[in-house]
């Protein structure tokens, strides 16, 4: 397996794993799949800002993807971050994901960035809280019942992990 930074020819593999994510997961609150073209868009907006987005790939094409975007626009949250990851449904469990976050905690860290956030659907999302975890996330909180999907409420976990020299002092 290969991490490698993301390009414009992965986004239909991109976005054929998050459809697969809004149809038939939790850990998404959108439930209509976006178009490749609106992937494009998504992905654009994160890389021509400055931010990370990656793909895990072996020979069987893309594995999963990950990258990081601004926590909150205005400007005091200037030092943190949020990621986001998927994984190909046929290789959950195999620490595609696991990979995915320890890179872009490399690559955040090298940026000069101080917090990560990871806001994950659904408290039953042992997966990822337990990746986040296993990366040194702590818990924040968690969101009750502030979405519906597929009929039933679901929560919002919080995590969050410094970076680098995290709140230890102002300069940046």
């Amino acid at each position: 397996m290969e991490i490698r930074h993301a390009t414009d020819a992965d986004v239909p593999d991109i976005q054929a794993i998050y459809a697969h994510h809004v149809l038939h997961g939790t850990g998404t609150f959108e439930e209509d799949p976006p178009s490749v073209e609106e992937m494009f868009l998504r992905f654009h907006k994160v890389v021509d800002h400055g931010f990370v987005w990656l793909v895990a790939a072996d020979a069987t094409g893309v594995l999963g993807y990950g990258y990081y975007a601004p926590f909150r626009e205005r400007s005091a949250y200037r030092f943190t971050v949020e990621d986001s990851i998927y994984v190909r449904d046929d290789v959950r469990g195999q620490g595609v994901g696991k990979a995915l976050v320890t890179r872009l905690i490399e690559l955040a860290t090298a940026q000069g960035l101080r917090q990560m956030i990871a806001v994950i659907g659904d408290s039953d999302n042992v997966g990822s809280i337990g990746v986040h975890a296993s990366m040194g996330f702590h818990m924040v909180g968690t969101m009750k019942s502030v979405g519906i999907k597929f009929g039933r409420w679901i929560d919002v976990v919080t995590m969050q992990r410094p970076l680098g020299r995290g709140d230890s002092n102002l300069a940046a």
